[in-house]
């Protein structure tokens, strides 16, 4: 909940000076409603009535997603750190802290989901599509790096014993890894099968299309 400023000064300009001196910002910063634009009376003495004017600082896309992870960590009584980093078309959230473990979940389905669910909130109030990318102690960047390592073990597999090997299910994002990893390999294919969330990938030989 963002905190609005209520001050009354001689003029409107002044009193949404005070109210951005007291918020500790500048007027681009922050949304302006008039309640009253006060006026000078008669010959500038008599009925003389000050401007008012309520200020509340402008909501940040960092504010949504604050605003939206902090009641799920308190309900999972966890305490996270958000470190939120912005780029031209994609906004990453890391989290660290301790015992955040359960933020990822099996296979990483928590996270994922968590994902998604902040990514509809930022974008239904974002002017231009974001991709959100969100991470907890770098395990996507520790992720990658195993699936990728597995993909090559693989697809070595395949290449010497030219026999297609199917993969444990995961989700879009890991099968991704698995076809950009493999995608320029000289004697392996790769294609998904199956429907979410038991979708799967399948290393395929080249030159054995018709085997298993």
């Amino acid at each position: 909940m963002q905190k609005s400023v209520t001050k009354e000064a001689k003029t409107v300009d002044e009193a949404i000076r005070l109210a951005c001196q007291e918020l500790e910002t500048d007027i681009d910063s922050v949304d302006v409603e008039i309640i009253t634009e006060g006026n000078k009376g008669i010959l500038g003495i008599i009925g003389n009535k000050n401007a008012v004017v309520k200020v509340t600082p402008k909501v940040t896309i960092d504010d949504i997603i604050v605003d939206f992870l902090r009641p799920i960590f308190e309900k999972m009584e966890i305490t996270a750190n958000l470190e939120i980093t912005h780029e031209e078309d994609q906004i990453s959230v890391r989290l660290t802290g301790d015992d955040i473990g359960i933020v990822i979940g099996r296979r990483g389905e928590t996270l994922d989901a968590l994902q998604y669910l902040l990514s509809l909130v930022v974008n239904r109030r974002s002017e231009e599509y974001m991709r959100i990318i969100m991470d907890v102690a770098d395990y996507r960047k520790k992720r990658e790096e195993t699936l990728i390592r597995l993909a090559n073990r693989v697809a070595d597999k395949v290449a010497r014993y030219r026999r297609n090997l199917t993969l444990e299910p995961m989700n879009p994002y890991e099968r991704r890894i698995i076809h950009s990893t493999l995608q320029n390999h000289k004697h392996v294919e790769t294609q998904s099968t199956g429907e979410e969330p038991n979708r799967k990938v399948v290393v395929r030989y080249k030159h054995a299309s018709g085997r298993s």
